[in-house]
């Protein structure tokens, strides 16, 4: 007799057991107390039938192994990768894997030292600080000379009447190489009236009677300075960057530059490339540049012990100039370098040390499993509050932290990736495309060398926090971060939205430390219970709001992706005003995110 098929009135009405002995039926508890079985060796621990004889990077392996079931995938280390036969394209390709290989090895290498501003030494993981300084000197910009910042200043002021973006930025049918080529001219020739007008008998040597093809040493040498100085000063040349830059890479298309008779480029100058070519670069080696490139911090130090790291610093300084000064290397040069060495620190503690400090108040006054209050929890849900993301108190800890951590790497090597941006922007393989991004037209350009650097970033700090909170999609060239420059401006700006919570955060500290009350720390109390409250509330808000994943008009251009982390906290910065602490940022001296040193009168 045929076996008859359970009808849903029989399922609702029978007991599960009868159920289990009129149909056959395993018991549940049965089928969870099976053991599984392992995988046999070298094969698959998830369909336990395939080997797996896939080949991965470190970075790709670490990441797709990181969660799941493959994390118990044994991986095998490969010694030498095999050989593989591409067509005419290889050795170009191999050329371009080489140096994404070197810019690798020496990411990790400058991360094995950090330089500690207030003590002035260096704090080893690994190596010497003679081993990280040489490493990452090949990426300090030299810091320009009295000449070099006339010849700035030239250029600045071209830039400034130009209108090369307006003018080829559009979009139009037909060729635009002679549009191009005639921007670029007139540019050069602005150029040469100012330099001819600001010294007349400089001018006429480099102009009289010789066509621009003649000044093609010139031109380099000015358009590098250009490049140069905004490496070392990210808040300078706001508008005319952008010209330049764009300028500079229309004029790499093959068809440009042979109309145009003449190369506009020129590696940019870094401490290592003159040092050694000079033939001293053996000098960074020295534990004396440690002392003569220090920043001295007076925060928490007398004035005697202040004034002795100054004089320490100086004798230092005179002694490695007049060491190592040789015929081709005179004392001003190596001076120089040093003074570009201490402009690294300075960069690092305005832009990478607000990281640390954000890292610091996040530790300190919340408690990463439970929040202590209702009004202090970090727990964020979509559609409140504009949030895009749903996270419990716990998990939001674990996101603002991974988060800052990476934004605190980013910055630490933010030369190195800015030398990247400033390779993929002009290399002439990679033809850019101008596309409506939605926020206007923009140039949408590969960016081969940042997204290696940034991916390498990306996983260091996954294996540091440990625990990954979210997505971990850097856009690269697409219409969120259309090209290397963009990604390099928004970076940039986290320094502008960290240091004036930072610098509130301390003017709060300040008062508290007052041994009587002040007027501002009556106010406090009145308005929020305590200067500790207080703190409390900026941090929680901060921390929930300035990482919720809003600040774009889908869901796609925001999110929990590594840019789209940097977009909540502009959102954020927007809306400062109308939160209830903002008297609190205007009695501080606050006017603005991007107003005054630090957003401050």
């Amino acid at each position: 007799m045929p076996a008859t098929t359970p009808s849903l009135g029989d399922i609702l009405r029978a007991d599960a057991e009868d159920f289990a002995d009129a149909f056959g039926v395993e018991d549940p508890a049965t089928e969870d107390n099976v053991t599984e079985e392992e995988a046999p060796k070298g094969f698959c621990v998830e369909c336990k039938d395939q080997q797996c004889q896939e080949d991965f990077c470190d970075v790709c392996g670490s990441m797709i192994h990181r969660t799941g079931r493959r994390q118990q995938h044994v991986l095998t280390k490969l010694d030498v990768a095999a050989p593989i036969e591409t067509d005419d394209a290889a050795p170009a390709a191999a050329s371009d894997s080489e140096d994404t290989e070197k810019e690798g090895e020496a990411l990790e290498g400058a991360m094995a030292v950090t330089f500690s501003a207030d003590s002035g030494r260096a704090e080893t993981g690994s190596g010497s600080f003679g081993a990280w300084i040489t490493e990452r000197a090949k990426y300090i910009p030299l810091r320009l000379t009295l000449k070099e910042r006339k010849y700035l200043r030239l250029l600045e002021a071209a830039l400034n009447v130009s209108e090369y973006t307006d003018k080829v930025d559009i979009l139009m049918y037909g060729n635009k190489t002679k549009r191009m080529v005639g921007q670029i001219r007139e540019l050069c020739a602005i150029l040469s009236g100012l330099v001819l007008a600001s010294d007349y008998k400089a001018g006429q040597t480099l102009f009289e009677d010789r066509q621009f093809e003649d000044n093609e040493e010139f031109f380099q040498k000015i358009f590098e300075i250009g490049r140069r100085h905004k490496i070392m000063n990210p808040d300078k040349m706001r508008n005319e960057y952008g010209k330049l830059m764009y300028l500079l890479q229309d004029s790499q298309q093959r068809d440009v530059s042979e109309l145009l008779g003449f190369s506009t480029l020129k590696p940019i100058k870094t401490v290592h490339a003159v040092l050694e070519s000079l033939n001293v670069a053996y000098i960074l080696e020295d534990e004396m540049v440690a002392v003569a490139t220090k920043e001295i911090v007076a925060a928490g130090k007398s004035r005697a012990q202040v004034q002795l790291e100054i004089k320490q610093k100086e004798r230092a300084l005179e002694y490695l100039c007049k060491a190592y000064a040789t015929h081709e290397c005179p004392a001003d040069v190596i001076r120089q370098c040093l003074y570009s060495i201490g402009d690294n620190h300075a960069f690092l503690r305005f832009n990478r040390d607000p990281c640390d400090r954000m890292l610091a108040y996040l530790k300190a006054n919340f408690n990463p499993l439970k929040a202590d209050s209702n009004t202090l929890s970090l727990a964020i849900l979509s559609g409140r509050d504009g949030a895009r993301l749903s996270h419990s108190h716990s998990n939001q800890f674990h996101y603002v932290h991974q988060t800052l951590a990476l934004w605190r790497e980013l910055l630490h090597d933010m030369f190195m990736l800015w030398h990247s941006a400033d390779t993929d922007l002009l290399a002439a393989r990679h033809a850019y495309r101008l596309t409506d991004t939605g926020q206007g037209l923009h140039r949408v350009q590969p960016c081969p060398r940042v997204s290696a650097a940034a991916h390498a970033i990306l996983h260091r700090t996954q294996k540091a926090v440990g625990r990954w909170v979210g997505s971990a999609m850097i856009h690269l060239g697409d219409r969120n971060v259309p090209n290397a420059l963009m990604f390099i401006d928004k970076y940039n700006q986290v320094s502008s939205i960290l240091n004036p919570v930072v610098r509130v955060l301390e003017f709060l500290d300040s008062h508290a430390a007052c041994p009587e009350p002040t007027d501002v720390s009556r106010f406090v109390e009145a308005s929020h219970g305590s200067i500790d409250n207080a703190k409390k509330l900026i941090l929680a808000d901060f921390f929930r709001s300035a990482f919720d994943g809003s600040g774009a008009d889908n869901f796609f251009d925001a999110g929990s992706c590594i840019d789209g982390r940097l977009t909540s906290a502009w959102n954020w910065c927007s809306a400062i005003e109308k939160k209830p602490f903002f008297n609190i940022f205007l009695l501080a001296g606050f006017v603005g995110f991007n107003g005054g040193p630090e957003g401050f009168n």
